[in-house]
């Protein structure tokens, strides 16, 4: 069976082409575009990676990570912080929740994302 993994982010070209790479490498992708949407799709879905932007509209990827955290059967799923955020502060509050691995969108390809996530599934 396929691993199950929930992209939250808003940027549409990135999701899409984000769940391409992810469905042609073997995995199940669901999709929200904005925090709320993704922390629904996470208790209902129970995906095995959520792969997370910072910057999204209704709750931010920090509220997502807090509210996550709190839920029954969720702190274990790993979680990759996927986002534009390169500032000290934000890696240590990401890294202060638990999160797997924090890349920055500019510094790594889908493949390098793709190995990243395969790394964390391990």
């Amino acid at each position: 069976m396929a691993k199950k993994i929930l992209f939250i982010e808003d940027e549409a070209r990135l999701q899409e082409a984000m769940a391409a790479k992810l469905k042609s490498d073997g995995y199940e992708v669901l999709s929200a575009f904005d925090g709320e949407t993704g922390i629904k799709m996470a208790q209902e879905h129970k995906p095995d990676l959520i792969l997370l932007d910072l910057i999204l509209p209704k709750k931010d990827g920090f509220e997502v990570l807090e509210e996550l955290k709190a839920k029954p059967g969720l702190p274990a799923v790993p979680i990759l912080a996927l986002t534009n955020l390169e500032d000290r502060r934000s890696i240590e509050r990401c890294l202060s929740y638990g999160v797997h691995s924090y890349l920055a969108k500019a510094n790594y390809s889908l493949d390098e994302i793709s190995q990243k996530i395969k790394e964390a599934l391990q």
